[in-house]
């Protein structure tokens, strides 16, 4: 009975919630928007995709905003990566309905965002994002000195919003109510000539949003696309304007560069295009210098692997590698710090701080990272006895020694290292690679009871 009382009020509250203005239409048919009339429709038996290569639960909300009368369209990546015949990470949904309108719809919604606001409808983990047509009106934007915009909730047409989008790949519309495709920017002409076109002019799109110059790189990489001449033209010029994006916001876009599956092309990438800098301050002139970038790249090249075999990475290892040339290089005991454990720790404190001015690493993360090099001079050492097997049980052995492996590239002589780690590994039971641990694999706290107080003693008058 809970949850059926449970189920009427959430339902009432958002009936009461629902603008008087904005009432959800009464009839289930879906109106062809006016503005189609301009675009290029693909019909359904001229291009291949298939709703059977679309998730389930994608279908689920495009079928629930067609059947309540609303326009509704899968876009993005993954009308793109459904073209290529590549399976798409995730589902992005583009309607006419408003975001309250969306959350009157599902009762597993929930609205964020406030430079625009978007419907995030919730699976389980799986998430769908649907977010309404934008306006392609300049006037209403909210844009800082840069030019960059802060804040665009205004919402209009189709047409408007495949012109408000970055690139022409990911412009392109798959109609649930025909299973057409619409073309308003050419994206199909660019997918056949394997190209990434920005949308409007370059300079302008990229000081609207810096991070667009990391996307298309990082398309160019994942695809093997080339990046049109006009489009790349004034990525070297405008790489500054990322040092105005928060850290956190480019801790994630990092993570996407580099840990789907193609970060040694980005890496190169971002070389060529002169981004690193804005990535990796602290180590990013030291990449030429004692092989460090051969270091980088066959740690990339492995965690590349991995990802295309379906394996887990962990960030961590991916911070540890790409900043331990700035450690390497200040982790030499001193006068003043002749103790190399400290010596290293220290270091690694002052990179993480300079790192965190242009790309912060999570308390997390960056302790894990840390305990990975920290772990190198126990393992330089091969203690034997009863140290050594805490070490084999410690619980980043396995993360350290893989990097312990990769830095023979910069030091030959810690094979002797590799080699006798590798022996000790065959006397004791098979570890999890450190990025396939769960939470669920760690020792869980002993519950504690508490005895139950005594009721006090009435007072005698």
């Amino acid at each position: 009975m809970i949850s059926i009382h449970k189920r009427l009020y959430n339902g009432i509250t958002r009936l009461l919630k629902r603008s008087p203005s904005e009432p959800r239409p009464s009839s289930p048919s879906v109106s062809v928007p006016k503005d189609l009339a301009d675009a290029h429709i693909i019909p359904r038996a001229q291009h291949p995709i298939s709703r059977k290569h679309i998730h389930r639960y994608a279908l689920k909300v495009l079928y629930r905003l067609k059947d309540g009368g609303y326009d509704s369209f899968l876009v993005g990546g993954g009308v793109r990566d459904l073209l290529l015949g590549m399976t798409p990470k995730d589902f992005d949904v583009a309607t006419n309905a408003k975001p309250e309108q969306v959350d009157g719809l599902f009762r597993n919604c929930r609205l964020i965002g406030r430079r625009f606001r978007l419907a995030h409808i919730h699976f389980g983990r799986y998430i769908i994002e649907v977010a309404t047509f934008r306006a392609n009106k300049a006037a209403a934007e909210q844009v800082s000195d840069q030019g960059r915009i802060l804040r665009d909730n205004h919402y209009g047409s189709l047409e408007e919003d495949a012109q408000r989008r970055d690139f022409t790949i990911n412009a392109l519309y798959y109609n649930i109510a025909d299973y057409s495709l619409v073309d308003y920017c050419n994206g199909l002409a660019d997918i056949e000539a394997r190209l990434i076109r920005l949308i409007g002019d370059p300079e302008q799109r990229y000081q609207e949003d810096p991070v667009r110059m990391l996307r298309a790189l990082r398309f160019s990489a994942k695809l093997d696309f080339d990046i049109e001449e006009s489009t790349q033209a004034p990525i070297k010029q405008l790489g500054g304007l990322l040092k105005d994006i928060p850290p956190s916001r480019l801790y994630e876009e990092t993570l996407k560069v580099f840990l789907t599956g193609h970060g040694s092309k980005s890496f190169i990438l971002l070389e060529h295009y002169e981004l690193l800098i804005y990535l990796f301050a602290p180590s990013c002139k030291l990449f030429h210098e004692d092989n460090y970038r051969e270091f980088v790249l066959k740690a990339l090249d492995n965690s590349d692997q991995r990802v295309n075999e379906n394996k887990p990475v962990i960030p961590a290892f991916l911070f540890a590698v790409l900043l331990w040339p700035a450690v390497d290089k200040r982790r030499q005991p001193t006068e003043k710090e002749p103790n190399a454990y400290n010596a290293l720790a220290r270091a690694g404190a002052d990179v993480n701080q300079a790192q965190g001015q242009c790309v912060h690493i999570p308390k997390r993360t960056a302790q894990t990272m840390r305990e990975i090099w920290q772990l190198q001079l126990r393992l330089e050492q091969m203690p034997r006895g009863k140290r050594g097997k805490q070490t084999l049980h410690h619980q980043r052995f396995r993360a350290a020694f893989d990097f312990l492996m990769l830095r023979v590239t910069l030091e030959p002589e810690l094979q002797t290292a590799v080699d006798y780690w590798q022996e000790q590994q065959k006397h004791m039971p098979a570890q999890p690679h450190p990025a396939e641990e769960s939470p669920d694999d760690r020792p869980k706290p002993k519950r504690r009871f508490r005895r139950r107080r005594k009721p006090a003693k009435p007072s005698t008058p």
